[in-house]
């Protein structure tokens, strides 16, 4: 059975889309007493408050009518910042080019984390690191950010 924010993310995919925004990623989560589904909205040239609160708008009523979720909660539309977290293979595949640091959940060589420029998205995610690449599972990677700033 999906979880909660997937069913979110194929149920509102298209009206985000339709709003002039790339679909990020949904993610449903508890912090203290409240729950939060979070919608992150990209697109090229960033993502402006007009953006968050057009497609908060657009959403809103398809959720409310599929009522895919039991409980209540507070819906946060956002970008996914600059360092944005690299979660689906079509995330890698943007970014190919771009200087990544990669966490993975078992070490190579008693490393467990790498940067370096994204060459390869897929099954395989490769990396330039000094000169020399590596390759990585899709499935062995915990997390992937963008790093254009460290």
């Amino acid at each position: 059975m999906a979880s909660a924010a997937e069913r979110v993310y194929s149920l509102i995919k298209e009206t985000v889309e339709n709003e002039g925004v790339i679909l990020w990623d949904v993610r449903f989560l508890k912090e203290g007493a409240s729950w939060y589904l979070r919608v992150f909205i990209d697109k090229e040239e960033g993502i402006s408050i007009d953006d968050c609160s057009r497609v908060s708008h657009a959403i809103d009523p398809v959720i409310d009518e599929a009522d895919p979720i039991d409980k209540s909660y507070y819906l946060e539309v956002c970008s996914p910042g600059l360092e944005r977290e690299l979660i689906r293979p079509e995330h890698f595949e943007r970014f190919i080019g771009e200087r990544v640091k990669i966490k993975l959940y078992k070490a190579i060589d008693s490393k467990k984390e790498f940067i370096g420029i994204l060459k390869q998205a897929g099954d395989l995610v490769v990396l330039e690191v000094d000169g020399e690449e590596m390759s990585f599972g899709f499935k062995d990677i915990s997390k992937a950010n963008l790093c254009d700033f460290e």
